[in-house]
């Protein structure tokens, strides 16, 4: 019998390698609760208006039957918090945390592409990956909103369902930053959520220094095809956006016996 080909060792590496990165696969069990906890930090980081707040003590039942983990840890202490304030307070904290504070706001692509003509083009893109696996947000929040990004990763699945939440890693890491400097209990809800993701890389906490101290990228132009920041389309809701100024009002000239030439 002939010897084997010399490449098919490395064939036999490369394959080892990659089943050693390859996570063990998950039980039934397992990923139903893996989509449970991404629709509990989806709904905590919504805005809390009555019907939120009056499903407090039913989230707290939820989150009070989870397994012990870490993230069940983490989730008990926010909504330990969240049961026991008043709704008007847990407004201002909200709108004071995620709506008047760029560095923890929850729109994501904000921190990647910062106010560039990139940033129309990756809302358009995560867009299109809603509708591509049969899920239409009818336009009630942008599709780089955090809880609309975690509900469509527990609709989809870890693997494509996840992928808009790993390619952000690094926002999601400022915004937790931000959320711990400020003393916010919201930052139990993100230390949650990175149970699920893989570990940031030393790649990662580098990129995330440089946004806390140079902040995204800046070009206040041509957001097409999604919208035209300025007008309101990225803005949080809410937000008070001044009209367009109306085009400027034309006199006619008055009425003259002689001929003016051009100026």
């Amino acid at each position: 019998m002939s010897p084997l080909p010399a490449s098919i060792p490395a064939i036999v590496r490369t394959r080892v390698r990659a089943a050693v990165r390859r996570p063990a696969p998950r039980t039934p069990e397992e990923d139903e609760a893996r989509t449970l906890l991404l629709r509990l930090c989806s709904l905590l980081l919504q805005y809390p208006d009555t019907e939120l707040a009056a499903a407090r003590p039913v989230l707290t039942a939820t989150v009070d039957a989870l397994p012990a983990s870490p993230a069940a840890t983490h989730l008990a202490a926010f909504t330990t918090w969240f049961a026991g304030q008043e709704q008007e307070a847990l407004e201002q904290h909200y709108v004071a945390t995620f709506d008047l504070r760029r560095r923890s706001s929850l729109y994501l692509t904000y921190y990647l592409h910062g106010d560039t003509r990139r940033r129309g083009m990756a809302l358009l893109t995560l867009n299109q990956r809603y509708r591509a696996a049969g899920w239409d947000i009818d336009g009630g929040e942008l599709p780089d909103h955090l809880p609309v990004v975690l509900e469509f990763a527990a609709l989809a699945g870890p693997g494509r369902g996840e992928a808009p939440l790993r390619q952000h890693r690094r926002g999601l890491e400022l915004i937790h930053r931000a959320l711990a400097d400020a003393d916010s209990p919201y930052r139990h809800v993100l230390a949650a959520l990175f149970t699920l993701l893989p570990p940031p890389t030393e790649a990662d906490r580098a990129a995330v220094d440089r946004l806390v101290t140079e902040g995204p990228p800046n070009e206040e132009v041509g957001l097409a095809p999604y919208g035209d920041y300025g007008h309101g389309e990225f803005a949080p809701p809410g937000t008070f956006v001044p009209p367009a100024p109306a085009p400027p009002t034309r006199v006619p000239p008055a009425p003259t016996s002689r001929t003016e030439g051009p100026r």
